[in-house]
């Protein structure tokens, strides 16, 4: 089911593979080359002759898309977080269908989120939230901004949805609302990391699901 909602998420944000012009495809392909080998081994260690030689263009091509190697990280980076969100956006909207509650409609949420944290490393080789955060000094301050913006707007799309659930549903201890949305976040973020370290692809679904057995308790489900 989640491979199906990614599915419908994706082409949501980028234009059909066989509607895009040759620079257009040939753009995609040079972030696509970009967005593995900075989450593989770093941004500062990949390098425009690298993505030259394997996107098969000229030195002349890559600058014809991009001004230079950080407006690469920026569009590569945009293109990220609009893929995220778009995919975040589906899952809400899916989990909100089945169910009005907000408390289990998050419940639902979560365990979506976790199926498709399972399949992550087949969807994303890892995570440029993460390696913009370790590698700030790598880039520049546009991108550093665009990621604190990020992070803040998933601050604000859960603190929204768990405000709800304790309008309705008391928790059982005093909580900042805007610590359980940030918590969320830093499971993720934290899981993906740890994955990466440990090599355990099952990491980031099991944390993730430990963090909705927690919000179940919590709340009293």
């Amino acid at each position: 089911m989640v491979d199906k909602l990614i599915e419908k998420t994706g082409p949501a944000v980028q234009l059909d593979s066989a509607a895009k012009t040759k620079g257009e495809r040939t753009r995609e392909r040079i972030m696509d080359l970009a967005y593995r080998s900075i989450v593989q081994k770093g941004f500062a260690a990949t390098s425009i002759e690298e993505l030259v030689e394997a996107a098969g263009i000229t030195k002349s091509g890559f600058f014809y898309h991009f001004r230079d190697k950080n407006d690469l990280a920026r569009q590569l980076f945009e293109r990220f977080l609009a893929e995220d969100e778009s995919i975040l956006d589906t899952l809400e909207s899916r989990a909100r269908e089945l169910s009005d509650d907000p408390l289990q409609s998050f419940l639902i949420f979560l365990n979506l989120y976790a199926q498709m944290m399972d399949d992550m490393e087949a969807l994303h080789p890892g995570c440029m939230v993460a390696t913009v955060t370790y590698q700030e000094r790598m880039f520049d301050a546009e991108v550093r901004q665009m990621n604190v913006d990020y992070l803040k707007r998933m601050r604000v799309r859960f603190v929204r949805w768990v405000d709800e659930i304790v309008a309705t549903y008391p928790p059982r201890f005093d909580i900042e609302v805007e610590q359980i949305a940030d918590h969320l976040n830093v499971v993720v973020e934290g899981a993906i990391i740890q994955s990466k370290a440990l090599r355990d692809e099952t990491l980031m679904g099991k944390q993730t699901r430990l963090f909705r057995q927690y919000v179940k308790l919590l709340f009293g489900a």
